[in-house]
């Protein structure tokens, strides 16, 4: 029973853990990973994932993972990002060990470049990026040696002191590692390690004008942590060796890289580049606008924090890059917001409903379950008047079988509260229905009705009197094809953006539904769920579409 046991248990773990089990097994007494992103943008939802990785193996098994920010390029950087990040990162549920930043380290990079230069392992060179890029040779052809690159230690030494001085302009000089211009890995032909740029950095102000970098800090980064196991995304696999030549290089505390696939969802890109080209060019609210995939923008719709970890965890830890289908992230939506949403009702396309027998003056207060799934969330009051509303969709005139809802002649209850029987279809000159008159069974409230029929239909309301108006904003894919990038011949990836992304209706809702704070997702009751926007004011409430309950848009575009 015990080897049953183990077997299963190795059969659950994945390549990353096994690693991690195998070096504790080795010996090694302590994990340390880290979480490196770039201070240059908004996080989606695969860093969303990266996250999870890094900090839930540290957690797994008693380690530390810190929040290092690669903050190498100050043109492209700012608080901003920073403090976006770390608010995103708290909101999953992970807190950070140490928070350090690449410029930390600049002294010290600064430092064993020069003992790479002293070494002979790296040169000034004065070509420029094109010449270096046109000299950097083909797969099948070997780069071109520059003609700095057998300057003298003496040299190099006094031309790099320069550089760091700020004697020259950008782009004049970059510092090169010395490896092997015939290498077959492209990135070991003279990798660049230093470039000039005059620019404020957000944390070291104007104190460099030179900048490393990634594949020369980042690995050094890693080292003076002491990261035990640094675990990067698959696109990352190519840069291993020049990360391990770097360590070897110095002679300093051997970090090691692994990488796993990235997250690829169908309906959606990740393309940062292209995700700012939304931004800019208005065709999205914003970087957290509901449709995007930044993890700003999950929180904004009503995602849980929950949910995104235990979407991580249900797409695992691969060695291949493949793509999830979108339905899964909000399969993991609706699974935890059905235990933890509470249940309100709205009706997105109303109907009016006029209760004939009912006093023109009265209000009653019938008593709501706030969540069938979670007794602790008790119960609410809500109103019912002479006039409600209903969905549009719960009438019909020509019923067709099982159809249980109301029809002309035929009973239905409202939820928490009455039977009523269709009398009367009004409708307006061109043939539309406005108005449903009804009765209501003054014994039916509360389940019962006065002569024990049971009815099967069972559909939710308002109270007109009582409803609060709302701009409802229904949130479909921003993309029309699984691959955004997939496009016919004369066209781009934005001729793939779905016109029907964002559709605004106004909606009716319960008055409970006012108080509901901005991100926290409800359920309206045979709707879908739904959350208050930050848009939302004391005068105009916007609701967002969450989630539907189920699946419906991808069957409809498969």
């Amino acid at each position: 029973m015990a080897s049953e046991t183990n077997e299963t248990r190795e059969k659950s773990l994945n390549f990353l853990e096994e690693i991690i089990e195998e070096s504790i097994a080795g010996g090694e007494t302590r994990i340390q990973t880290r979480f490196p992103p770039e201070p240059n943008g908004y996080l989606h939802i695969g860093h969303a994932k990266s996250i999870c990785i890094n900090f839930g193996l540290a957690k797994k098994y008693g380690g530390k993972c810190n929040l290092r920010f690669d903050d190498t390029n100050p043109v492209k950087e700012d608080v901003e990002y920073v403090d976006s990040i770390k608010r995103d990162i708290q909101w999953l549920g992970f807190q950070w060990e140490l928070e350090r930043y690449a410029s930390d380290y600049f002294d010290q990079l600064y430092e064993w470049a020069v003992v790479l230069i002293k070494k002979g392992l790296a040169y000034v060179d004065d070509q420029t990026q094109d010449e270096i890029r046109e000299n950097r040779g083909t797969v099948s052809v070997p780069g071109t040696p520059s003609p700095w690159r057998d300057r003298s230690v003496e040299e190099n030494l006094d031309l790099f002191t320069r550089m760091k001085n700020g004697e020259f302009p950008d782009g004049a000089k970059v510092l090169r590692a010395k490896i092997d211009m015939a290498h077959p890995n492209m990135l070991f032909r003279d990798p660049i390690m230093y470039r000039i740029i005059h620019a404020e950095h957000h944390r070291t102000g104007d104190k460099w004008c030179i900048y490393p970098m990634y594949d020369y800090a980042h690995g050094q980064s890693d080292s003076i942590e002491r990261i035990t196991h640094s675990i990067c995304t698959l696109e990352f696999d190519v840069h291993r060796p020049l990360y391990d030549w770097f360590i070897q290089a110095l002679d300093i505390f051997p970090s090691h890289q692994y990488e796993f696939a990235r997250l690829n969802l169908t309906y959606t890109m990740m393309s940062k580049r292209k995700l700012l080209k939304l931004v800019q060019e208005g065709a999205v609210m914003g970087w957290d606008d509901p449709r995007m995939p930044t993890i700003c923008a999950l929180r904004r719709k009503g995602y849980t924090p929950a949910s995104v970890r235990n979407f991580a965890e249900m797409v695992g830890v691969a060695k291949r890059d493949n793509v999830i289908d979108l339905g899964k992230l909000e399969y993991c939506v609706r699974e935890d917001l059905n235990r933890v949403a509470q249940r309100r009702m709205a009706v997105l396309n109303p109907l009016k409903v006029v209760i004939t027998n009912y006093e023109d003056d009265k209000t009653e207060l019938f008593t709501a379950i706030n969540n069938p799934e979670d007794e602790a969330a008790g119960t609410r009051q809500v109103p019912f008047s002479k006039v409600i509303w209903i969905e549009r969709d719960d009438f019909m005139e020509n019923p067709p079988k099982k159809f249980f809802r109301l029809s002309p002649g035929g009973e239905v209850r409202l939820r928490y509260s009455y039977l009523i029987k269709c009398e009367e279809v009004v409708k307006d000159e061109g043939g539309n229905i406005t108005e449903l008159r009804c009765t209501y069974d003054p014994m039916s409230g509360g389940g019962s009705s006065s002569d024990g029929r049971r009815v099967k239909g069972v559909i939710h309301w308002v109270s007109a009197a009582d409803a609060v108006e709302a701009e409802i904003r229904l949130f479909n894919p921003l993309f029309t094809k699984e691959d955004p990038d997939d496009v016919a011949e004369g066209q781009t990836w934005e001729d793939n953006l779905n016109p029907e992304s964002m559709i605004k209706i106004t909606g009716y809702l319960e008055p409970s539904l006012r108080d509901i704070p901005v991100g926290r997702a409800v359920q309206f009751e045979r709707v879908g769920y739904f959350c208050p926007d930050t848009d939302s004011t004391p005068g105009h409430l916007v609701f967002n579409r969450t989630v539907t309950l189920k699946d419906s848009w991808a069957k409809i575009n498969k």
